[in-house]
């Protein structure tokens, strides 16, 4: 009886064990999807206001597209990372603007929180709390950090999605043209579809001070949708890569370095009256570990 409960209790161990495996498999499988050249459309809609202020002004309803190339730059067993590049311009003079990174990473317990105000809390979760969930970790185009959360990836009724709620910095379409809040709240969703894959989000707009409750200003709908398109349409955007693929990992491998010593981050917006993406964007400058690694401390408040 005791060599039969025993024989019980391990093959429901490889039973889980195997069922964990396989789940894992699906979720890269869905994250990896997201990879390619796709046609993309940018749409967000302010849907509701809190100001109780009859001048209040809401942000102006916001459609834009383009292609967009999705790199996959690391594939590991517990890590994904993949680099958006952005296509602009008429088909004769095409350009590539770097756009914004996803890393994903399984059972990670370490996160860097949006805080407000250019500043980040360090966060370290307990192993049992993020069993079988993926991390997305989001950077902006210069790879510092943009927002991070953590979430299972769901599989049912023929359908892959996963949902996350955290604090991030306003968009680049907010934060150049207001400046009465100062925190999104981001409820992202990531659903891969049958050609290709939908950033949903219903996010708030929010006032954060330090010793006070968060006050709610407005709240606004985005709806972002990726569409599969030939991988030849986003060749300029490949070739971009192969030539700048080793900067770019300098300027990774520097931020991993400032990461990993697991304190709260705050950022300089600005040195020498100039962002960091516009000095790591010179196409002749900054091109090597010497030249990147200071430049990115400078931007690191002590």
């Amino acid at each position: 009886m005791k060599q039969l409960a025993l024989l019980s209790i391990l093959s429901l161990a490889f039973t889980f064990n195997l069922n964990a495996q396989n789940k894992k498999k699906e979720d890269q499988n869905a994250i990896k999807n997201m990879c390619g050249c796709y046609d993309v459309a940018f749409n967000f809609a302010e849907t509701f206001e809190y100001s109780g202020d009859s001048t209040y002004v809401p942000s102006e309803t916001k459609h834009a597209g383009g292609l967009e190339w999705v790199q996959l730059v690391e594939d590991d067993k517990d890590k994904i990372s993949m680099q958006h590049l952005l296509i602009v311009g008429p088909p004769n003079n095409k350009m590539i603007v770097k756009h914004w990174r996803q890393d994903w990473e399984y059972e990670n317990t370490n996160l860097y929180e949006f805080n407000h105000d250019n500043k980040w809390t360090f966060v370290s979760l307990p192993k049992d709390e993020v069993k079988g969930q993926w991390t997305q970790k989001v950077f902006q185009v210069d790879d510092s950090p943009r927002y991070e959360g953590s979430a299972s990836w769901v599989h049912v009724d023929g359908k892959s999605y996963w949902e996350s709620t955290t604090a991030a910095p306003l968009p680049r379409r907010e934060y150049t043209k207001r400046s009465d809040y100062n925190v999104t709240i981001r409820r992202n969703r990531h659903e891969i579809v049958k050609n290709g894959w939908i950033h949903d989000q219903d996010n708030d707009k929010v006032i954060r001070e330090d010793g006070k409750d968060d006050v709610l200003l407005a709240q606004e709908k985005g709806y972002n949708t990726y569409v599969k398109v030939d991988d030849s349409k986003c060749k300029v955007a490949q070739e971009y890569w192969k030539e700048n693929q080793a900067k770019w990992a300098l300027v990774r491998t520097k931020w991993d370095d400032i990461f990993a010593r697991q304190k709260d981050l705050s950022l300089e917006e600005k040195v020498d009256n100039k962002g960091l993406f516009k000095y790591l964007f010179d196409e002749e400058k900054y091109q090597t570990a010497e030249e990147i690694n200071p430049l990115i401390e400078s931007f690191v408040k002590k």
